[in-house]
């Protein structure tokens, strides 16, 4: 089974790392290039490029998957003679082109019960709405974004409790699951894929800092607790003090009322602490 790996951050870093423990590495690993990281700007290379040089599989860093880039991908894909690619969290569109390299196609893994929630932030827009499941879908890429049919599923309850890093690991750890038992049975055509009711699609954006901003006085306590467990780390929660910004790090429910334990003032380290929201 050759396939390509397609994928970036901690998400696709953990999916990767199950699927080597699975005895089922990619024969490639295709993610975005190393990139300046904090304040110090270190060049800091992607978790999964850090996990397939540990494990000895080729890395592909390509700015675009289109021109040169794209000749350079296609080479490395006929002679490795691949029949399929698996695609989390790779942050860039993959062309038409690009899927068409596949024999078997592409598999995409997205964080949501597609066709809920499609785009850039399904997690942080479940938590935000609320929702009380999510889960882990794996489709059929085509050149539109999450729409594909789908080749399975799992579900998961989120506790009310739950924050952004939380999910988004023990979602990762679901996908990687998934794959492991799904890819080599959908490869021998034992799975059919089933096309999504397009009718009940909704759509995420890629937040902003400005939709970091709260308001203690006038946001309902549940707006802003949400917000702090979805947007945190990035983009961050924050308010306005003495006009600087103290970004709410932490939030915890004490006494049954919800308390910002956690928050860090503009220039400084972050610092423990009790901001109580009122009802």
């Amino acid at each position: 089974m050759n396939y390509v790996f397609f994928g970036t951050p901690r998400f696709a870093s953990i999916i990767l790392q199950k699927l080597i423990d699975a005895d089922t590495p990619p024969v490639l690993v295709v993610c975005n290039p190393d990139k300046p990281v904090g304040r110090k700007k270190v060049i800091t290379a992607p978790e999964t490029k850090i996990i397939a040089e540990k494990n000895v599989i080729p890395v592909l860093q390509p700015e675009k998957l289109s021109d040169a880039d794209f000749e350079n991908l296609k080479s490395k894909i006929l002679n490795l003679k691949c029949d399929i690619a698996v695609v989390a969290a790779y942050a860039k569109i993959i062309p038409k082109e690009v899927i068409e390299l596949f024999p078997n196609g592409i598999i995409g893994v997205h964080p949501s019960l597609l066709p809920k929630h499609r785009g850039p932030s399904p997690i942080q827009q479940a938590i935000l709405d609320g929702d009380k499941e999510t889960g882990v879908t794996l489709y059929v890429m085509d050149e539109k974004v999450d729409r594909g049919p789908i080749i399975s599923d799992s579900r998961f309850k989120i506790s009310d409790l739950m924050t952004y890093t939380e999910l988004e690991e023990k979602l990762a750890y679901i996908a990687g699951e998934l794959l492991v038992g799904v890819l080599p049975n959908y490869i021998e055509g034992k799975i059919k894929p089933k096309e999504q009711n397009h009718a009940e699609a909704t759509f995420t954006k890629k937040f902003t800092t400005e939709d970091g901003f709260v308001d203690l006085a006038k946001d309902k306590p549940e707006l802003i607790t949400r917000k702090i467990r979805a947007l945190n780390p990035e983009p961050g929660v924050y308010i306005v003090q003495n006009e600087k910004r103290l970004k709410l790090l932490e939030v915890k429910l004490l006494d049954g009322k919800w308390v910002i334990t956690k928050s860090q003032l503009e220039g400084k380290v972050p610092k423990e602490n009790k901001i109580f929201l009122s009802n």
